[in-house]
C-alpha cells in the first residue's frame, strides 16, 4: 500500500467513525488496511485515536469478535492497555491464519515496552499458534517475514530463559528452516535446567534436518529424563523404524505399552513394526483393525506404508514430529481465532 493510499485509508476511517457513526466498521477497515501495510504507523495512530475516543463503543462492538478482520486491531488495543501476553497471542493467531502478511512488522511488536513485558510463556504460545494451519514456512520469503519474530524470540528468551517455553519457541524457527536459532534456544534452555521438552525440541530439529542418528540420541536423552513417558517411547520407535531397525522399534513400543497399555497409537505401531519385522499376517490384521482408530490420518498412513512390500527397501521419510513434540507446550485457549476464520 502506497503512502497516498495509507493517508486516504486513514481519512476514510475517520469519516466512517465520526460521520458515519460506525467506529467498529472503521476499526475493521483499518485492520484490513494494516494487512496491506502492517508497518504503517499512520494506521496504528488512527486506531489509537479511536481507542482513546470511542473505547466503550468499541469494547461493546468488538466483544467476542474473533474474526480476522478484527483481531489485528484487538491485538493493538491489548498492547495499548498493557496486556502484552494477550496481544502477542492474538498476533500469533492472525499470523497462523495469514502468514503471507508480515504481521511482525507492526510497530508495537518491536516496541521496547512490549519486548520488556511480554512473558516467555505467552510468546511461546504465540509461536505455536503461527504453526496451527500447517503452512509451509521454509522459504526465503517466509524467513524474511518472520524476522521480527526471530528478533523477539532472541530478546525474550535471553531475558526469561524458561526451558519449557524456549523449547516451544524453537518450533517456529525450525519450521522456517532456521535450525541455528532452534538449537540456540535449546542450548539456552539447557544452561538453566535440563528438561525433557528441550531434548524433544532438539530431536525434532535434528529429524527435520534428516539426521536420524542425532534425533535418536536426543530422544534417548528425553526418555532418560522422563522414562515413564509412553509418547517418547513411540517417538524413538518411529525414528528407529525410519532407520530400518524394526526390532528396536518393537522393543520401544513394548516399553511404552508397559506404561500405557491401552494407547491405540502404540498398539498400532507395534502391529505395524512387528509386521515389518516378521511378515506376520496376524500382526497385519491387527494393524488393519487398529488403523481406523488413530486420530492422526498422516500417522496412520505412515504406519500402513511401513508394512512389508515385495522387493521394496526400507521406507524413508516420517511424520516430522512425534506425539511428544505435538504436545510440547502448555496451550492456552485465550483469544484464538474461531475455526471458520482460521484458514
Amino acid at each position: 500500500m502506497s503512502n497516498q493510499s495509507v493517508t486516504a485509508g486513514v481519512a476514510l476511517a475517520g469519516v466512517m467513525a465520526h460521520c458515519g457513526g460506525s467506529p467498529v466498521g472503521a476499526v475493521k477497515f483499518l485492520a484490513g488496511a494494516i494487512a496491506s501495510a502492517p508497518a504503517a504507523p499512520e494506521l496504528h495512530a488512527a486506531l489509537a485515536e479511536l481507542w482513546r475516543d470511542r473505547r466503550s463503543e468499541l469494547k461493546e462492538g468488538l466483544e467476542g469478535d474473533g474474526s480476522l478482520s478484527a483481531v489485528p486491531a484487538q491485538a493493538y488495543f491489548l498492547f495499548l492497555d498493557g496486556d502484552m501476553d494477550d496481544a502477542v497471542m492474538s498476533l500469533g493467531s492472525v499470523t497462523g491464519a495469514r502468514p503471507d502478511v508480515a504481521w511482525g512488522t507492526v510497530p508495537w511488536f518491536g516496541d521496547v515496552r512490549f519486548l520488556g513485558a511480554v512473558s516467555a510463556e505467552a510468546l511461546a504460545e504465540a509461536c505455536l499458534r503461527t504453526l496451527d494451519y500447517g503452512h509451509d514456512l521454509d522459504t526465503d520469503a517466509m524467513r524474511e517475514r518472520f524476522t521480527p519474530w526471530f528478533d523477539a524470540i532472541d530478546v525474550v528468551s535471553e531475558r526469561s530463559p524458561e526451558p519449557e517455553s524456549l523449547a516451544a519457541m524453537a518450533r517456529l524457527p525450525r519450521a522456517c528452516g532456521r535450525y541455528d536459532l532452534a538449537f540456540a534456544l535449546c542450548d539456552r534452555g539447557d544452561a538453566v535446567d535440563r528438561v525433557m521438552w528441550t531434548a524433544v525440541a532438539r530431536a525434532g530439529t535434528w529429524r527435520a534436518m534428516g539426521d536420524l542418528d542425532r534425533a535418536a540420541e536426543s530422544f534417548e536423552d528425553a526418555l532418560a529424563l522422563d522414562p515413564a513417558n509412553w509418547s517418547l517411547c513411540l517417538d524413538l520407535a518411529d525414528v528407529r523404524a525410519e532407520q530400518g531397525d524394526f526390532a528396536a522399534a518393537v522393543g520401544l513400543v513394548d516399553q511404552g505399552l508397559r506404561h500405557e497399555p491401552g494407547e491405540v497409537s502404540l498398539r498400532a505401531a507395534g502391529a505395524a513394526y512387528r509386521t515389518r519385522l516378521s511378515g506376520s499376517s496376524d500382526d497385519l490384521r491387527a494393524l488393519i483393525v487398529l488403523a481406523p482408530e488413530l486420530a492422526s490420518t498422516s500417522y496412520r498412513d505412515l504406519l500402513i506404508r511401513r508394512r512389508p512390500r515385495p522387493d521394496r527397501g526400507h521406507p524413508a521419510g516420517g511424520h516430522g514430529r512425534g506425539p511428544a513434540d505435538r504436545r510440547g507446550a502448555r496451550r492456552t485457549g485465550r483469544r484464538r481465532l474461531p475455526r471458520q476464520d482460521r484458514r
